[in-house]
């Protein structure tokens, strides 16, 4: 099964990043929930915090963040994936499409990317999208370190680890039925 996340193999880049970072984690330490820690560690792993990031993901994966619920405190992750197009209008076709020029997703080193300012001057463009807002497990995150000499690039790690797990679970089976 396709992963959707994964993490860089050597943790060396991430934890030296951590370190020169930590005043980041600042609004966590000490917090009873491990949730804005956690967050916290998934932001300063990805683009643009990091690029590259230490958090590597399919290419149909066009943003991931965890977010803080407001209404409970809990954490959620929001994913938006490239997707192709719902199947009425790919039917549908020739009653929209009339010959304009029409683009779907483009793809520059595998990754799909938005067109450019110059792109859409020179032709419309339809790209679909899902945004996934899902729940993520608390009960295996690391609790929030007291400070920032509290172990904190161990802490960050592990939680990368968590989020990694249990966004994989979430999205690989999607991004299996999405296909390449």
């Amino acid at each position: 099964m396709a992963k959707a996340f994964w993490l860089d193999r050597g943790d060396s880049r991430y934890a030296t990043h951590v370190r020169k970072n930590v005043h980041e984690f600042a609004d966590s330490w000490g917090d009873i929930a491990p949730v804005t820690f956690a967050c916290t560690a998934w932001h300063i792993a990805t683009p643009p915090f990091l690029t590259p990031g230490h958090v590597h993901r399919d290419p149909r994966i066009l943003h991931a963040h965890c977010l803080r619920n407001t209404w409970d405190g809990s954490l959620t992750a929001e994913v938006r994936l490239a997707a192709p197009l719902p199947e009425s209008l790919d039917r549908s076709r020739a009653a929209w499409w009339r010959d304009r020029g029409w683009q779907g997703w483009q793809r520059t080193l595998g990754q799909y990317v938005e067109p450019t300012q110059h792109d859409l001057t020179r032709s419309p463009f339809l790209r679909a999208s899902m945004l996934l807002q899902a729940p993520i497990p608390l009960s295996e995150l690391p609790p929030a370190p007291e400070g920032p000499h509290d172990g904190v690039e161990d802490r960050a790690q592990r939680a990368l680890i968590v989020l990694v797990k249990e966004l994989n679970a979430l999205l690989s089976p999607i991004l299996e039925q999405l296909g390449p």
